[in-house]
């Protein structure tokens, strides 16, 4: 009751102050990124506020358990708050990045015609310079067209961003190779359009031999191999619970180089950077040979295949099942030993808890413990920075008084919806 009444009476102070001064709610044209960032500045200064034992009304105050649910319960509502923001400025987000992606890739081709022109100068323009032009043209096009159609997705980004809402190395990488072989093979087709003398069409037909360009296709074929693999990995770990996986607000370049929480991976990493490298090796063959398919030397091949397995291999490692290790009675300074009863708070200790990515507090809001058949939402605990609870390897939560007093199971869900293993407590009245 004292949370009820303290609710309505902060309800009924921002009704009457949701217009005076700077006006908060949804419906004013301030765009989707200064919504998202109104909400979270007013957030952080709340939690802050919260943590500092400011803000709390007088009818909780005298209860500390009222007074922790009271702000974890409004700290919910605001963290749901920015959430709603953060989605809605990702999709404008993605909505004004096909036009970004294709100005990109015109931006490229005039890099291209630059470079070309610059290079020119003595040596006097050729039939693969103007292939070449042409083969960055025709893909630029195509690209834009892609951008068009995915307008809303991120443009022609769209298929390299996962499911989970961030951009995927292995995708990515794939990607890249594809283009690159395709603008291959049309500078190809090109100068074999412009050639008139039947020994340079055998010429430029014998460029397309396996022979020469066996390393090119294996790298490709094992790229494209790998970001297929990848996706099926991870889509059986994740239903297997042996992964736990968050959607982001909105992908981001980092996505490619670190893992869901943000921190940079060694598998990521070497994976972009060696293809990286392979991959400019070959620009500067066809830039040195464009009558044929890059050559590129199985040495530098296998380079980049044991940079694929590497990576493949993170991607088998990653992740793990949550896992409740042990349940204790929580004890303040002073308190006497003893049982666990109804009412009372436990701490549950183990690893797992909170997946990666799922830091911020409208996730951890969604974490529950189920306690026999009681579900209990895990209240959210501030402190200067951040939360104290929950924590990736500690829940405090309270014993409710539903709960039948005896021998109980006490399973944690993650925000990613993995349950963990059950571990038996008693509970006495």
């Amino acid at each position: 009751m004292a949370v009820q009444e303290a609710r309505q009476d902060a309800d009924a102070s921002a009704r009457a102050g949701a217009h005076g001064g700077g006006c908060t709610c949804g419906d004013c044209p301030h765009g989707a990124r200064t919504g998202h960032r109104r909400a979270v500045a007013e957030f952080l200064l709340k939690r802050d506020q919260f943590a500092a034992g400011q803000g709390l009304p007088a009818a909780v105050a005298h209860s500390v358990s009222a007074s922790r649910q009271w702000v974890s319960e409004e700290l919910t509502q605001s963290a749901a708050d920015v959430a709603e923001r953060g989605r809605a400025e990702g999709e404008a987000w993605l909505a004004r990045l096909w036009r970004r992606t294709a100005c990109v890739a015109w931006a490229l081709v005039l890099l291209l015609l630059l470079m070309q022109s610059l290079t020119a100068i003595g040596a006097g323009w050729t039939t693969a310079r103007t292939a070449g032009l042409c083969a960055a043209l025709v893909v630029a096009g195509v690209l834009t067209a892609a951008s068009w159609f995915h307008r809303t997705r991120g443009g022609v980004l769209a298929p390299v961003i996962g499911e989970d809402n961030r951009l995927s190395t292995s995708r990515a990488v794939a990607a890249l190779w594809v283009l690159f072989v395709a603008y291959a093979v049309l500078v190809l087709a090109g100068q074999l359009a412009a050639a008139a003398a039947p020994a340079e069409r055998d010429a430029l037909i014998a460029g397309l031999e396996l022979a020469r360009g066996a390393g090119v296709v294996t790298v490709l074929a094992v790229t494209c191999a790998i970001a297929v693999l990848v996706r099926r990995v991870v889509g059986l770990r994740v239903l297997g619970q042996r992964l736990q996986k968050v959607r982001a607000d909105r992908p981001r370049a980092a996505d490619l180089l670190t893992d869901d929480s943000g921190r940079g991976t060694f598998a990521d990493i070497q994976y972009v950077v060696i293809s990286a490298v392979a991959l400019l090796f070959a620009a500067v063959r066809l830039a040195r040979r464009p009558d044929q398919l890059p050559d590129l030397p199985w040495g530098l091949a296998v380079v980049v295949l044991v940079s694929a397995a590497t990576y493949l291999a993170g991607k088998y490692a990653e992740g793990g099942r949550p896992v409740v290790l042990s349940v204790v009675r929580a004890r303040e300074a002073g308190d006497l030993d003893a049982p666990i009863r109804t009412g009372e708070d436990i701490e549950i200790r183990g690893a797992g808890f909170v997946p990666p990515g799922a830091d911020g507090a409208d996730r951890l809001s969604r974490m529950v413990v189920r306690i026999g058949a009681v579900h209990v939402h895990v209240p959210l605990v501030p402190v200067a920075g951040g939360f104290s609870n929950p924590t990736d390897s500690l829940l405090t939560v309270p014993v409710p008084a539903d709960v039948e007093p005896g021998r109980v199971e006490v399973r944690v869900v993650t925000a990613a919806g993995v349950e963990t293993n059950a571990y038996a407590i008693d509970v006495t009245e």
